[in-house]
């Protein structure tokens, strides 16, 4: 098959979007399924949070090693080698027996698998295709984590409750022999660089300062100052990271990542939107998927359904985001986005009490999502737009690595906000809704276990103090944690106000 061949066949589009498509799954089919994998693991909240949190950060950690392995190995066998990684890791998630294993398949193999294979996605399609036919196709897989967000809590749901949340990664292995099987008609690309090339040290510095500070974050309800010296020892390694290549490039060596691309304004704002972005709606997600299974008892399936209006909203405004962006501009149109995700989340904050139903949440989970979607199609392309070709591989890299840490540290953030809403609420509460209580550490300890195991309807001991109490808190901690992802939506907006629209209506 000739280039021009290629050009005209949308396959690799295809298999492509296939791999951006359970990258952003795994990111988002297990939030619906927290109080069932506790049960069947014997674990806690704790640990799934830390272990989602990581599957993220991992990927994100190694996405800028990757960024150059590209012009090191090749684009499609990289893609290959992260693709076949990613099926050992799935095969283990779907086998696990303790979270232990969960852990080591879905949060440190797929997380590195998942890095092998996203920065090559976007450097396939720009390979593969020219012109208009290369904008269409990098608007699809930049919608394909939309779409997989979408289908995520509900395919979750589907899965938890009438199968097991195993038969998600079984799935996710299929998809993977489809892609292995259909290789072939992926074109070839040969490296243009050598192994001499490889920044090894910048790579070990930057996934130093990235782990660091999301464990940082993870950690602060444990020892909040420990924590924070940790999230500023990361902070260091990364700021040395940016000195770091920035000497290597001037001494006339390879860097790992060319920090004089963050030259370009669109670059460094649109990774930071999208950063913000999925940051907000993993948090989001996060925090009302466990509202609902705690507070309302709901199972996965319900779960997810509950969150559909949500997911579907970011699905339906991020398909409609390419050609809206033909009559306003990308800055005006994610403007309005983050207006309309702020106006849902303020409409949420106000929904979560004890008699909330599915119907009440509908109005904001279908409002923000709309607004997300718009800001999340377009924010690649914002950010790529004005990159040359040269640097486009370790753009893609970057704005892959927001995408990642976004996510990451959402349920990180929002994880940490809603925690410590609880502990910070439980003395009072327990003051107000069982005096009897007041001042007895023991007690408010099993408030804290009881939220700890989602309010288990097989955990018999549960005192119905404790249950009222614990519901309660979640109230009050939810309506914080939705006024939070709001002022995160603002920040985003203010930021669009700094993009540059120049060459992209023409492009």
């Amino acid at each position: 098959m000739n280039e021009t061949i290629k050009e005209q066949s949308w396959i690799p589009l295809i298999i492509v979007a296939l791999a951006s498509f359970i990258i952003a799954l795994d990111a988002t089919f297990m939030n619906v399924s927290i109080a069932q994998v506790v049960a069947d693991l014997h674990t806690d909240v704790s640990t799934i949070q830390m272990t989602m949190s990581f599957y993220t950060l991992i990927t994100a950690a190694f996405m800028l090693l990757s960024a150059k392995l590209q012009d090191i190995v090749g684009k499609k066998k990289l893609f290959l080698i992260g693709t076949a990684l990613y099926g050992v890791g799935t095969f283990t998630a779907a086998v696990s027996p303790n979270s232990t294993i969960l852990f080591i398949g879905w949060a440190a193999i797929e997380g590195v698998a998942g890095a092998l294979m996203m920065p090559a996605t976007v450097s396939i399609i720009s390979g593969t295709y020219s012109g208009e036919r290369r904008t269409v196709a990098l608007a699809i897989v930049g919608v394909m984590g939309a779409v997989a967000a979408a289908i995520g809590p509900l395919f979750g749901g589907v899965m938890t409750t009438f199968l097991s949340w195993r038969y998600g990664f079984a799935c996710e292995l299929i998809v993977v022999i489809i892609i292995l099987v259909m290789q072939g008609k992926i074109p070839n690309f040969a490296p243009t660089e050598s192994r001499s090339d490889l920044d090894i040290s910048g790579a070990i510095i930057s996934f130093i300062g990235l782990v660091l500070l999301v464990l940082g974050i993870l950690s602060l309800t444990k020892e909040f100052n420990t924590s924070l010296i940790i999230i500023a020892v990361g902070i260091i390694a990364l700021v040395g990271f940016a000195w770091f290549e920035l000497r290597r490039k001037r001494s006339g060596k390879v860097p790992l990542f060319d920090i004089e691309l963050l030259k370009d304004r669109n670059l460094r704002v649109g990774t930071t939107i999208m950063l913000l972005a999925y940051l907000s709606m993993g948090g989001a997600l996060f925090a009302v998927s466990l509202f609902l299974q705690s507070v309302l008892q709901l199972n996965a399936f319900n779960t997810g359904l509950t969150t559909l209006p949500l997911t579907l909203g970011l699905l339906i405004f991020a398909i409609a985001a390419p050609s809206l962006s033909a009559k306003l501009s990308h800055k005006k149109l994610m403007a309005i986005g983050c207006i309309i995700a702020i106006v849902g989340c303020l409409l949420l904050s106000t929904q979560f009490k004890m008699n909330t139903t599915m119907i009440d949440l509908l109005p904001g989970m279908f409002i923000m999502g709309a607004g997300l979607g718009f800001a999340m199609a377009l924010s690649v392309d914002v950010a790529l737009i004005n990159i040359p070709a040269e640097g486009q591989n370790n753009a893609s890299g970057l704005t892959s690595t927001g995408q990642s840490l976004g996510e990451s540290m959402g349920t990180a953030i929002i994880g940490v906000i809603l925690i410590l809403g609880v502990m910070g609420g439980v003395s009072h509460a327990v003051d107000i809704y069982a005096p009897d209580y007041s001042g007895n550490e023991t007690f408010q300890l099993e408030v804290l276990d009881h939220f700890q195991k989602v309010g288990n309807l097989n955990d018999i001991k549960a005192n119905s103090t404790i249950v009222n109490i614990v519901d309660v808190i979640l109230q009050d901690s939810m309506a914080f944690v939705m006024q939070v992802t709001a002022i995160l939506m603002g920040v985003v907006f203010i930021l669009t106000l700094r993009l540059q629209d120049k060459k992209i209506k023409n492009k």
